[in-house]
């Protein structure tokens, strides 16, 4: 039997094939992104009012609080009254279907709830729900 002598310009590859290691983690990434829900959350937490009317329903895209001091959190940070129009507008263009949810503490002035409610209808999301515990 004849052995076979590589000279220097001649090489093997004895190393480990990563492209199916590779293609694998992308397969993976890209199921993972897919699959990831995009709510944007409030930030805080605030008390729900009771409402005996009140239903249970698939959460919305959007969160919005509103804390019994008046301060409105968007994407957990404080937001002006003024920011609200702007960044659900930016968020409308992103994901026409989103709707919109606002959690407002019951100690909350009503004045704020109706003026972030038409900020929010103001850019564009016509789905706008208020949030509150089921009871009375």
């Amino acid at each position: 039997m004849k052995s076979k002598h590589f000279s220097e310009g001649d090489s093997e590859d004895h190393g480990i094939d990563l492209a199916p290691m590779l293609d694998f983690v992308l397969n993976l990434l890209i199921f993972f992104i897919i699959t990831t829900s995009f709510i944007k959350e409030a930030g805080v937490t605030v008390v729900k009012p009771n409402a005996t009317t009140a239903e249970n329903r698939a959460s919305g895209n959007i969160l919005i609080a509103i804390r019994e001091n008046g301060e409105i959190w968007m994407d957990r940070k404080r937001v002006d009254i003024r920011e609200v129009r702007p960044m659900i507008e930016k968020l409308h263009i992103e994901r026409p279907d989103d709707t919109a949810v606002i959690v407002a503490d019951q100690s909350a002035q009503a004045s704020v709830l109706a003026r972030v409610m038409d900020e929010v209808r103001s850019g564009g999301i016509r789905e706008v729900s208020v949030a509150a515990n089921p009871g009375g």
